[in-house]
């Protein structure tokens, strides 16, 4: 959980916090940091940062030395190496807190194993099972689960209890009776047994031993606690995926010589060359050249724009026609790209996390559990039963409240919910995105690529009488197909399905600013701006022109055609709707969201595609932080927003949003801010991601439900001594098959589109 900075001046600094087990770690750092004069800070526990403003000249030291008071880690960021590096890789072995876990995990699964199948098959129980039983067990509950130990130690001397104290508490407590019954006991003579007598009958216990219950509960909750660290550990792979975008090297122009340089090198006024299908280098004003630049992963906008001398152009977009010389006037962390992976770290950072429902209950079951073992081991006593049983009421109490359901609760409706996800081509990163998912009232969609094709494509020919439809986009098609300009390979491409295979063009040439003219089949061809035309007195009729204008009010894109002296027609070119798209809509709606579109492209265009697909709200011509001003409008309304996106403007909304879903089509950036990635194209899988989020959150509730409520009605029976072993394990298997059950129910969920 985090909560907002209040405000303050002075610097900032961003600590790395290591130790934290849950959100209520991150509450108490929190709380003890904002209790320094002066400081106001916010700990977030999924990206495992705090971001710390102080006073003026203060030491962040001192920050350092309250936090590790507290039991925890803390250090300021290292300076960051290059991608090569393993950390910034995403190697997993770079991270010792990941490694230790999966270390742990997968020893414990190999001893665990056959600790199980012991206790629960009476065949297996050979002459010294037990004394087996307890070397194979026994290093799963000290070492394996040693960062529960440690926890709930840290828990017990801040007065706190969670997840972590019931685990420790309930596998030490099996351990240690099982040493008992074990070495003082009748447990430890060979041939010993576990019958099934399904009776309630007092027992000293000294014949029963417990290690299935501690191994199997830590390597449980090991396997849940590895998987969210590794999916946590994704949190700055947004970053690390937005820096990755930017041109790596430069041909920087320095007495009239192209000189190859690291674009970390490049600066202020330095003047580069961008060849066709380069990336522009960084942040600049175009000095010579005219090309026409492909900025939709930054901007949105689905149609290229044309540059020429003097405008200005962004690092990171693709150079889609002739050659360029740029001016660098931002370069580093001034460029739109570095405050775009700025925005992104901010709302990440900001977004605070909902607390684990275990960590809840468990809050309130762990000091219950508790306050029983005493009353029972007191009445036991105080009715002048021996030790022995009154000892053995109490410790059976806390092996009872040992959340074996309790701990599968979670873990097993995440691994069937996501792997049916996975299989639907959904991809769910973690239990904080269910829990988004059940209070989402409205949904944000990006226009290009979510809810458009993102691809420019020949919606309509319009040919002049007189002229063949067919033979319009022949002529033009062949033409355009010389020409690597997105709009003009959009025409090219629709010709060659329509007419057959395209003739190359006699002659060739480029029209700065206005379109292409060329000898195709011996006819002089112009296509382009309806200027280009003019030029050579070639007019399109008054019909045609309102059919062009008409299409550029709808914010398509319209070029003329003409060869031999006269205009021939029109070919109007469109990012198109997807054909599920409405649909998806309509869905979304059902689910009791609001609909909202928000593009980079102009009004008239995000007006025409709303309508087509049946959403009211627009918030059209928006800039990337102006993406992320829009989502915070609506939050600050009450709002709790999902946003869907697939492009690099899309990426701080999609981090700032209560719920982000990417289209696994779009770039890496959208993918790795969002929260659940959607593979194929098709909106209607942000339907299907939804639903299946909330089946899932509504599948845990009920096992977590069901686990607490077969603990609270063993505890009696066990506080009373009636608990038989065998009794207690059958009780716990049924719960934990309730569980896992309940949890496989999701394999059946279906998809909108099945």
């Amino acid at each position: 959980m985090s909560t907002s900075v209040p405000a303050t001046s002075g610097p900032s600094y961003e600590l790395e916090i290591g130790g934290m087990t849950c959100a209520s770690c991150a509450n108490r750092i929190e709380r003890k940091l904002n209790k320094l004069d002066g400081v106001a800070a916010t700990v977030n526990y999924a990206t495992e940062k705090a971001k710390v403003t102080v006073p003026d000249g203060y030491d962040p030291k001192l920050l350092i030395a309250e936090v590790e008071k507290t039991g925890y880690t803390a250090a300021l960021p290292a300076p960051k190496k290059p991608e090569r590096d393993a950390a910034a890789s995403g190697d997993e072995d770079a991270d010792p807190e990941l490694t230790s876990l999966r270390d742990r995990l997968r020893v414990s699964i190999v001893l665990t194993v056959p600790v199980i199948a012991m206790a629960m098959v009476p065949a297996l129980q050979f002459t010294y099972w037990q004394w087996a039983s307890l070397a194979l067990a026994a290093p799963v509950i000290v070492w394996g689960a040693w960062p529960f130990h440690r926890a709930a130690w840290m828990n017990l001397r801040h007065g706190t209890a969670t997840m972590d104290t019931l685990i420790s508490m309930g596998t030490t407590a099996a351990f240690l009776w099982s040493l008992y019954a074990l070495f003082f006991g009748t447990a430890g003579v060979p041939g010993m047994t576990h019958p099934f007598e399904f009776t309630l009958a007092p027992s000293d216990g000294a014949a029963n031993i417990y290690l299935e219950v501690g191994a199997g509960v830590t390597t449980f909750i090991l396997a849940g606690r590895y998987f969210e660290k590794r999916s946590k550990r994704q949190a700055g792979a947004a970053l690390r995926a937005l820096l990755e975008l930017g041109a790596k090297e430069v041909s920087v122009l320095r007495g009239g010589v192209e000189t190859k340089i690291p674009v970390e090198e490049l600066q202020v006024g330095d003047e580069f060359v961008v060849r066709p299908g380069e990336k522009i280098a960084t942040d600049g004003v175009v000095v010579s050249g005219t090309s026409a630049v492909d900025a939709s992963m930054l901007t949105g906008e689905s149609v290229p724009v044309e540059v020429g001398e003097g405008d200005p152009v962004t690092g990171a977009t693709v150079n889609a026609g002739g050659r360029l010389v740029v001016r660098a006037t931002r370069v580093g962390s001034d460029t739109q790209l570095a405050q775009m992976a700025k925005l992104v770290e901010d709302a990440q950072t900001g977004k605070a996390e909902v607390q684990r429902l275990a960590d809840q209950i468990s809050g309130v079951f762990v000091p219950i559990a508790i306050m029983i073992a005493i009353i029972a081991l007191g009445g036991w006593l105080g009715a002048g039963f021996p030790v022995s049983a009154a000892f053995t009421a109490a410790v059976a109490v806390l092996v009872i409240a040992c959340p074996c359901a309790l701990g599968l609760a979670t873990p097993t409706a995440l691994l069937v919910g996501t792997g049916r996800g996975a299989q639907m081509g959904i991809l769910i990163k973690g239990p904080e995105v269910l829990e988004s998912t059940r209070k989402v009232d409205t949904v944000v969609l990006d226009k290009t690529g979510t809810v458009t094709s993102g691809k420019m494509t020949l919606v309509d020919v319009i040919a002049e009488p007189g002229t063949e439809r067919d033979e319009l986009l022949r002529l033009a098609g062949a033409l355009e197909d010389a020409s690597e300009h997105p709009i003009a390979q959009a025409v090219a491409k629709a010709a060659a399905q329509e007419t057959g295979p395209l003739v190359v063009p006699e002659d060739f040439a480029n029209i700065e600013g206005k379109g292409v003219q060329g000898i195709v089949d011996g006819h002089a061809v112009l296509v382009g701006r309806e200027s280009l035309l003019a030029d050579w007195s070639q007019h399109l009729s008054p019909a045609v022109s309102a059919a062009k204008a008409q299409a550029e009010s709808e914010g398509k894109t319209v070029v003329a055609v003409g060869w031999d002296g006269l205009a021939r027609g029109i070919l109007v070119i469109a990012d198109t709707v997807k054909p599920t798209s409405a649909e998806a809509i309509r869905e979304l709606r059902a689910l009791g969201l609001t609909p909202v579109l928000l593009t980079g492209d102009n009004e008239a265009v995000a007006r025409q595609i709303a309508a087509e697909v049946g959403i009211d709200q627009v918030y059209a011509e928006v800039l990337p932080k102006d993406k992320v001003d829009v989502v915070k409008r609506l939050q600050s309304e009450g709002k709790v927003v999902a946003m869907v996106g697939d492009g690099v403007n899309d990426a701080p909304a999609l981090a700032q949003a209560d719920l982000g879903l990417a289209m696994g089509t779009g770039t890496d950036v959208a993918i790795e801010a969002s929260d659940i990635t959607l593979v194929r194209g098709d909106l209607r899988s942000a339907v299907d991601a939804i639903r299946l989020s909330r089946k899932t959150l509504g599948t845990i509730k009920t096992n977590l439900f069901w686990a607490f409520a077969y603990n609270s009605a063993a505890i009696p029976v066990a506080a009373l001594g009636l608990l038989n072993p065998m009794l207690a394990g059958a009780a716990m298997a049924l719960s934990s098959v309730f569980v896992v059950g309940n949890s496989l129910r999701l394999r059946g969920f279906k998809s909108i589109t099945a």
